[in-house]
């Protein structure tokens, strides 16, 4: 009997495992967002939760875990139990910007977490005040060159896409600018509009809306070629500053170890969400975005290449976390 006990349990533990992962999800699956409501990370986590509750037939909740340039929420993650039931909407800041801004970090962004699906890509805007006198790249960069970090641009935090995008600018463009992080880029925003800053490099899908409603003025925009949102208005290169690409990338992940089949079982249901016309429209935020998807080994590579990119950056830049 003992040894029957000895050779059955393993095997019956196995199974129910298997059972286990095959049924999942079989209770709430909680989506964090490591940056305050209102942003681009926020709004692709409000999208898909709905939608994958209704597929998988388990409520996906959302919690916002703001702080420190997206490190609380994320180093929650890493540490939580890896069954599946805790993952986050990753991206540029925390996973590929942070670990070179950073002397230190209480997470690895690659060995801490098993990589689900890219959702999207997103280019910046280089945006002013209706009230400021800046009306082009060029004015702002003689104006910042006469006078020397006088103007003050804001950022969803620390290592996110608006401060190494405007950390590039100013390396490319040879000026200095004063960096003031918010907690995330919905407060960066309001923050803008509100006249308490001077410039902001606002995801696009973030400060869209406000430029069409004229409460922001779009100068110029990261992505290599325009975008179709905004199609008259330039890339940085074309406004006389080459070298200054960069766009915002945004992924799920679960912590490390999580189990194969829960991960595909995921990165299946993301990607059949994701060739949804109307999902794909509402992540594209009018032609803001470019909507991605693909295999968990894409998304892994694609962040050891940003990892090595915005290494390169901040080493030529010297930006730091504030």
């Amino acid at each position: 009997m003992n040894i029957f006990k000895l050779l059955f349990l393993p095997l019956f533990f196995l199974c129910l495992s298997s059972w286990g992962q095959q049924n999942y999800p079989t209770k709430v699956v909680h989506l964090v967002v490591p940056y305050a409501a209102g942003g681009y990370y926020d709004s692709i986590a409000r999208i898909l939760s709905p939608r994958l509750a209704e597929m998988l037939g388990q409520n996906f909740v959302v919690e916002n875990k703001v702080g420190g340039s997206g490190i609380i929420g994320t180093d929650y993650v890493a540490k939580a139990t890896p069954n599946g039931y805790t993952l986050i909407v990753g991206g540029i800041g925390p996973h590929s910007i942070n670990p070179s801004l950073f002397a230190s970090l209480p997470y690895d962004p690659v060995k801490d977490f098993s990589p689900v699906v890219l959702i999207a890509t997103s280019p910046n805007i280089l945006v002013v005040h209706p009230k400021s006198p800046l009306r082009s790249v060029k004015e702002m960069v003689n104006y910042a060159k006469s006078k020397p970090g006088i103007l003050n641009y804001g950022s969803a935090g620390s290592g996110t896409s608006a401060h190494l995008a405007a950390a590039m600018f100013e390396v490319a463009a040879g000026v200095k600018l004063n960096h003031i992080p918010y907690k995330g880029s919905g407060p960066a925003v309001l923050a803008m509009v509100g006249g308490e800053t001077d410039l902001l490099f606002g995801t696009a899908a973030d400060v869209l809306q406000q430029i069409k409603a004229g409460k922001l003025i779009a100068l110029a925009v990261t992505s290599a070629t325009r975008i179709p949102a905004l199609g008259d208005i330039p890339t940085l290169g074309e406004a006389g500053v080459p070298n200054a690409v960069a766009a915002g990338w945004y992924g799920i992940f679960a912590p490390a170890g999580t189990p194969k089949e829960i991960i595909m079982s995921l990165n299946v249901s993301i990607n059949k969400l994701l060739n949804v016309a109307s999902v794909r429209d509402q992540l594209a935020v009018e032609g803001t975005a470019s909507v991605q998807g693909g295999s968990p080994e894409f998304l892994a590579s694609f962040l050891q290449t940003e990892i090595a990119k915005w290494y390169e950056v901040i080493q030529k830049s010297g930006a730091k976390a504030n």
